[in-house]
């Protein structure tokens, strides 16, 4: 869709209830959404959803190998999809919901489209509407809302003037935190894949062990 006049901004600060509504009609028809999150805003689909993930790499000119992390409810939701284990359980409880990426060994049978064979990297994020929205349509999977390679996307009408084909966008105000850190809990020791929000000494200090 690249008719900008059919493009719909809702304002969470005004109208959290229509927002919440017209995201939720929206994902759940397989339509991608921009949604604001804890630290940018994100590209979102119903990570069960294999046709709107392939939407959200088509938006952005995502190359097909780059993976997709998804954002839960709750870890009640993250362990539907990964197998949990002593790091994961650890840097849950002492960083979510927040700004902390965890790469865990896919669970048997995560009904998710992301990831790969072996992997998913969950997030359980510091923002109510997110999980809230997560917690009623399932895992979503998310991405920066920015073409592939540009800056990340910290207000809603710059997001909606560079992505076009997205028809529904969920305005949260300026959202301008770093990117989440990323570790990957399925190897021993665990390895910080990028360090954003929270800092490296904060994982290992969590974990003690040094990273």
């Amino acid at each position: 869709m690249n008719d900008t006049s059919r493009q719909q901004l809702f304002d969470l600060a005004s109208d959290p209830d229509e927002a919440m509504e017209h995201a939720a009609a929206e994902l759940s028809a397989g339509r991608i959404v921009v949604i604001p999150t804890d630290t940018i805003y994100g590209l979102a689909a119903v990570a069960s959803d294999q046709r709107a993930v392939e939407s959200i790499f088509r938006a952005k000119a995502r190359p097909a190998e780059r993976r997709i992390a998804v954002l839960v409810a709750d870890l009640q939701q993250a362990n539907a999809l990964v197998v949990s284990s002593s790091a994961f359980t650890t840097l849950a409880a002492r960083f979510w919901p927040g700004p902390l990426t965890l790469v865990a060994e896919r669970a048997p049978g995560a009904p998710v489209a992301v990831g790969d064979d072996s992997t998913i990297g969950v997030r359980c994020p510091d923002d109510p509407f997110v999980r809230a929205l997560a917690g009623r349509v399932g895992p979503l999977a998310t991405t920066s809302a920015n073409p592939h390679g540009a800056a990340p996307a910290t207000e809603a009408e710059s997001v909606a003037a560079e992505l076009p084909m997205v028809s529904t966008v969920i305005d949260g105000g300026l959202r301008s935190s770093a990117a989440s850190t990323v570790v990957d809990v399925s190897v021993v020791p665990p390895v910080v894949l990028r360090v954003g929000s929270v800092s490296a000494a904060r994982i290992s200090e969590a974990l003690d062990l040094r990273l």
